[in-house]
């Protein structure tokens, strides 16, 4: 059992990966948020996959942890994949007290380095299209290793890239960015730029965002935003900003280059 949650489709392909590998059922979080009991097969493993959001996970998957309840768990493998565009400082860690709230043991995490997708600061863009290469052959590469892992049900596994500071990072850093940045106000539509195709408003994972094929979207302001940023990195005409953040940089969604044309979600 895969429990998934991805916005740009960096974790979902990771998801997906492992699910073809091991033969698992796959479960996009958003989907299943109001459901919260799930049984397990004797021997099945459970899989938390998830992108780094702060260096901590996403408060949609924190908030799903914690009222997740597992009949017949019987100290089945436990393993955590979260993606990051650099590092994950203390995001398993916070994890692990999630889970522990709902009497789940995390036995191995890894970490997958793919293409930045945050875009919400000033100082923060998306890969160049040379480094977003080199990372998604890298993960590939790096994923496989985990997939072998994973199926071996290998525990004491922690293979994470924490990088410098990690409890600053996820505890102070993390606080401020989910207190002042995750929040939807900021977003706006150009207008002449806008053709109303609907796709902001289907692949928000949250339903943030109203409106649809023949109109123009609108947040809800419902308290739910992610600040995934899903939205604008799958417009097609690039319409929707992020106040001025935004300005002038790039947009990426997994596949994107594969399929330039592509104009439907890449989400699920």
């Amino acid at each position: 059992m895969i429990f998934y949650f991805s916005a740009t489709g960096n974790t979902k392909w990771a998801a997906r990966q492992i699910c073809k590998n091991t033969g698992d059922d796959l479960l996009y979080i958003p989907d299943i948020i109001n459901k919260h009991e799930f049984t397990l097969k004797d021997g099945e493993s459970i899989g938390f996959c998830f992108p780094v959001h702060g260096w901590r996970p996403p408060i949609i998957v924190r908030e799903f942890v914690r009222r997740l309840h597992i009949s017949n768990y019987k100290d089945n493998y436990c393993y955590a994949v979260c993606t990051a565009g650099d590092t994950v400082g203390e995001t398993i860690r916070l994890l692990e007290q999630d889970l522990s709230m709902s009497g789940i043991t995390l036995n191995s995490s890894f970490s997958l380095i793919m293409p930045e997708s945050y875009v919400g600061l000033p100082f923060m863009d998306v890969d160049t299209p040379q480094k977003e290469k080199q990372k998604i052959i890298d993960a590939d590469r790096t994923l496989q290793q985990y997939i072998n892992h994973i199926r071996a049900k290998q525990c004491g596994l922690r293979n994470l890239t924490i990088g410098r500071w990690p409890r600053i990072n996820s505890r102070l850093i993390g606080h401020l960015f989910l207190k002042y940045l995750v929040k939807d106000t900021p977003f706006r539509v150009n207008n002449d730029k806008c053709i109303k195709c609907g796709i902001c408003s289907s692949i928000c994972p949250v339903h943030d965002i109203k409106g649809g094929i023949g109109t123009k979207p609108e947040w809800l302001h419902n308290g739910k935003c992610l600040t995934c940023f899903s939205c604008y990195h799958h417009c097609p005409t690039k319409a929707i900003s992020f106040g001025s953040a935004t300005r002038n940089k790039g947009q990426y969604w997994y596949g994107h280059k594969k399929n330039p044309t592509l104009k439907q979600p890449n989400q699920k």
